[in-house]
């Protein structure tokens, strides 16, 4: 049975959004997060999954149904280089751009044609040149080579965005959608990223969620009124948020926790700016909470504290951003329903928020409010010198074809930019590099995804994701 509009809060939730360690890998260190519903994803850098949490589906992908409060392996997957959670299933992509699914399939959102649960990955069909890819509780989403957008699963809201409410279980691609860059998933509604700096959306509009100034819910794409110059997108139950050029926040949708950040509690369906934060680097959306990265590495949240998801020691609600406590040298930032993540400069996981089946991942199953360290997890990073505090840059266009510009705030002195595939090696290093431009040929490196670090007197100063496609 489909979940309607007056969802429960907890009927299940919202894939959050997944977030990528950008520094190159070096032995067995995490480098990507990810968070689903109640369960939580880490990819290790030589290209194998972990994950941990509620398992009733199949979503840890280890060949059974037993939840589990610490990590354990995915089965038979390899090469991997993005995840992401869903609801009770779980997405990678790899390396040679295919998409493999595992957990609930009920709504056919592992693509693989049948709707049978699966507790070990399965293989998307007929997908392949896929740069990007999203969860929702009930739906996935796939961003191609190409700047197209494929979707499969739940269809009642319209979130596979294809003109139809008709579930999916193999990949549907999303009606009049190009040049994408970035994609995210809400519970019951999907977002783009287009390389214009503007945002697209569809399905579920219930609390004005889409950000058209309607509240009518949409199965194809439509615009998300007065946003541009966004470069990172991120979707919660029924809120979304954008992050603008200038590392300020908006937000739309259902504001009743105070997920919108903006010093009230009043619902919008068209964005309004979070409060007091600037400095942004990177976000991520929760059930009824959000999450943003700064440059200097800390990491602040608002909306809805029940469990201690915004992690600052107390249960309280906040309709504003504050910091979660003693977290600092945070380079990623994931959440789930009730419980949000973040990888830190040293290879670490950290968790806080609600752990009733084990999602924080510290072998036992007591909710915090303040982070916890996850065990058990992938080697600790040690080849790469630890960031104390990212230089602000930019990358545009990114991703890009042939040549991208690399600007530094700060005037740069014998640097160094080197370029890491995904499996840590190096492909390309610029030396006695002075000034603040540094510019880029992409000269015979093929399409995928990237990582670069810029280094100053042998200090790693920024780190970031670059992605190559035609």
């Amino acid at each position: 049975m489909k979940t309607m509009k007056n969802k429960n809060l907890f009927g299940g939730a919202v894939l959050l959004t997944t977030a990528i360690l950008l520094m190159p890998p070096a032995s067995s260190s995490a480098q990507t997060i990810a968070g689903g519903e109640v369960h939580s994803l880490a990819l290790c850098s030589n290209g194998t999954v972990m994950a941990w949490g509620y398992n009733s589906h199949g979503q840890l992908g280890n060949g059974n149904n037993i939840d589990s409060n610490v990590p354990v392996q995915v089965s038979n997957l390899t090469g991997v280089i993005a995840i992401a959670g869903g609801g009770r299933h779980s997405l990678a992509l790899r390396n040679d751009g295919t998409v493999w699914a595992w957990g609930r399939n009920g709504s056919g959102q592992l693509g693989n044609g049948t709707n049978t649960d699966s507790n070990v990955p399965v293989q998307v069909s007929n997908l392949t040149g896929v740069i990007a890819i999203a969860g929702g509780f009930g739906h996935s989403l796939a961003l191609k080579n190409d700047g197209t957008v494929l979707a499969w699963g739940d269809n009642l809201y319209g979130e596979l965005g294809n003109g139809t409410n008709a579930d999916s279980n193999v990949p549907v691609q999303v009606s009049n959608l190009t040049g994408v860059i970035a994609i995210a998933a809400g519970y019951g509604h999907s977002l783009a990223l287009k390389n214009d700096g503007t945002v697209l959306a569809w399905g579920d509009n219930w609390w004005g969620q889409l950000g058209n100034g309607t509240n009518a819910d949409s199965n194809v794409p439509v615009q998300v009124s007065n946003l541009t110059g966004v470069i990172a997108i991120a979707g919660g139950l029924g809120h979304s948020l954008a992050l603008k050029n200038d590392g300020t926040v908006l937000a739309w949708g259902d504001n009743l926790y105070g997920e919108l950040g903006n010093g009230t509690n009043t619902s919008t369906n068209v964005p309004v700016q979070v409060s007091s934060l600037t400095g942004v680097i990177a976000i991520a959306g929760g059930w009824n909470h959000s999450l943003a990265l700064k440059n200097d590495g800390t990491v602040w949240a608002w909306g809805y504290n029940w469990y201690g998801q915004l992690g600052n020691g107390t249960n309280a609600n906040s309709n504003v951003p504050v910091q979660v406590s003693s977290l600092t040298g945070v380079i990623a930032i994931a959440a789930g329903d009730f419980h949000s993540l973040a990888l830190k400069n040293d290879g670490t996981v950290w968790a806080w928020g609600y752990n009733v089946f084990g999602q924080l991942g510290n072998g036992n199953n007591n909710n915090s409010n303040v982070p916890v360290q996850t065990i058990g997890l992938c080697t600790i990073l040690t080849a790469v010198n630890e960031i104390t505090e990212q230089e602000v840059f930019s990358v545009f266009p990114n991703p890009f074809s042939s040549t991208t510009i690399i600007q530094s705030e700060k005037f740069l002195h014998n640097a160094t930019l080197t370029v890491y595939n995904s499996f840590g090696q190096i492909v390309k290093e610029i030396k006695n590099i002075s000034g603040q431009t540094i510019t880029l040929h992409r000269d015979n490196l093929p399409e995928g995804m990237y990582f670069i670090r810029l280094t100053e007197e042998n200090r790693t100063i920024a780190v970031d994701k670059l992605v190559i496609m035609e």
